[in-house]
């Protein structure tokens, strides 16, 4: 099971490639700056620790036992304190005393039970502990024992701390953003430049994906250049380069096989004009024999003629290939489409009155330029097709219609058992055939369709199939004639 990227994914290999040069240092970038923050933020906390140890806690220690300084009229020592220095006396596990140093005088500080509980737990160990008080916010703590089996807890304002981190986030997100910001430009214009064969490549290899291969003589295009065969881009263009050369040779030499086949077929073809039709002149001259004639030798003569006269038409129809192969010009004029419908559905329901035959024509004639007898042969092979190949009761539709500005478009559709899925892409080839082992008397000479096909190409359009159970549609449509502008004269 083929598992298929996410949408959201880029789909070109320019576009991977960037994405990855930008997720990368993306990646690199978060890492430096995490890296940058954490130890900038555990630099200052130590930088904040030793300050608590180099204040000595004098502050948390007038606090105890209610020492004041006496020329400050008993107010705690706040001398050479830092402004938001934090004091805090616990006495059997509860703060009995909190203040904070501001202008070089001190402060009370209310204390909620939250704010009890979090400096009961602090450690006494003399080391800085991190903490949260609800009026003063982040502080940085230590806490030791004082002399009378209290506890004294003295601390410092985390807030700078965290101002120069925040500081260090912001230039990092300005100057990591502007990079990221600037390599992807780079990037892509240089993932470009260095992409430029394999697009060469590419549109070198879409160029021969366009040609039509099929048939007739194929223009190879020109090979890659700049193949360097040290890079994988050169290896890729040498390699298409020689599969060009390949397909080129073998492409030429199936042109050649092809111009000799219809070279034969035509040559062959004219050359069988004239036997084919000795023969089925002596037929018809030997059953106009006055004498008696034994019956084998009459029936003997009357199948000589019949299949010399299939053959006839065989000829015909490869000799025809064969100019319409060679682009031998048809006849150019004014043709109407809608007599040569008309009269071909009427032979056709004469042909096969087992069949249910429905016409539908436009309002006004369809009238296209080219060879009325070829357009003729083309209406009467596809019904001649539908006849054939449908059991009788098959109802046979005959459409013939404008199909927007500039085309007419003829449609003959059945409601028969359909053509094989096997074969409906082969229908239109020379010698296609349903069956083929029903006897030849029975089917075509399997030529009809591929006669259609040429001529309605050779007329600048196209024939489709589409076929199932009970419904085959063949669809013609040929460039129609312009329309002359109808003068009005005087009614006489």
């Amino acid at each position: 099971m083929r598992l298929r990227p996410p949408g959201w994914l880029p789909r070109t290999l320019r576009a991977r490639l960037t994405a990855g040069l930008v997720v990368l240092l993306a990646a690199a970038s978060l890492a430096v700056g995490l890296t940058t923050v954490f130890a900038l933020e555990g630099f200052l906390v130590r930088r904040l620790d030793q300050q608590l140890t180099a204040t000595g806690g004098r502050f948390t220690a007038s606090l105890e036992h209610g020492e004041r300084r006496p020329d400050a009229d008993n107010r705690p020592d706040t001398r050479g304190q830092s402004d938001g220095t934090f004091g805090a006396r616990l006495l059997g596990g509860t703060a009995t005393d909190a203040a904070v140093v501001r202008d070089q005088t001190d402060a009370a500080v209310p204390l909620t039970g939250a704010d009890r509980r979090v400096l009961a737990g602090v450690p006494v160990d003399g080391g800085g502990h991190s903490v949260h008080l609800s009026a003063l916010g982040g502080y940085r703590v230590a806490a030791v024992r004082g002399d009378d089996g209290d506890v004294l807890v003295t601390g410092l304002p985390l807030r700078p701390v965290e101002e120069t981190v925040h500081r260090l986030e912001l230039v990092e997100t300005v100057v990591f953003g502007s990079v990221l910001l600037v390599t992807g430009v780079a990037g892509a214009l240089w993932v470009r430049l260095s992409l430029r064969p394999l697009r060469r490549v590419t549109t070198t290899a879409a160029g021969v994906a366009e040609l039509p291969l099929a048939s007739g003589e194929v223009a190879m295009p020109p090979p890659v250049p700049d193949t360097d065969p040290r890079t994988e881009v050169g290896q890729v263009g040498t390699a298409l380069n020689r599969m060009l050369g390949h397909v080129g040779d073998a492409l030429a030499r199936r042109q050649a096989s092809e111009e000799r086949l219809r070279h034969f077929a035509a040559d062959a073809s004219h050359e069988l004009r004239t036997p084919v039709a000795s023969v089925r002149g002596h037929a018809e001259l030997a059953l106009r024999h006055p004498g008696q004639v034994p019956h084998e030798v009459r029936h003997a003569l009357e199948r000589i003629q019949a299949e010399s006269e299939r053959m006839s038409t065989m000829v015909d129809d490869l000799l025809l290939l064969a100019r319409l192969d060679a682009g031998r010009p048809l006849a150019r004029r004014p043709v109407d489409l809608t007599r040569l419908v008309l009269d071909a559905t009427s032979d056709a329901r004469a042909a096969g009155p087992g069949h249910r035959w429905t016409l539908e024509l436009a309002e006004e004639p369809v009238t296209v330029v080219g060879d009325e007898h070829r357009l003729q042969q083309v209406v009467g092979n596809l019904l001649a097709n539908a006849r054939t190949h449908t059991p009788p009761g098959t109802k046979v539709t005959v459409r013939l219609a404008t199909a927007g500005a500039g085309w007419a478009e003829l449609t003959v559709a059945d409601d028969g058992p359909g053509v094989p899925d096997g074969l409906q892409d082969e229908v239109f080839e020379r010698f296609a055939r349903a069956d083929p082992g029903r006897s030849r008397a029975a089917g075509g000479t399997g030529l009809g369709l591929a006669i259609v096909r040429a001529v309605v190409a050779a007329h600048g359009g196209t024939i489709t199939l589409t076929s199932g159970p009970g419904a085959t549609v063949f669809r013609a449509r040929l460039p129609a004639a312009p329309r002359r502008p109808v003068r009005v004269g005087p009614a006489r």
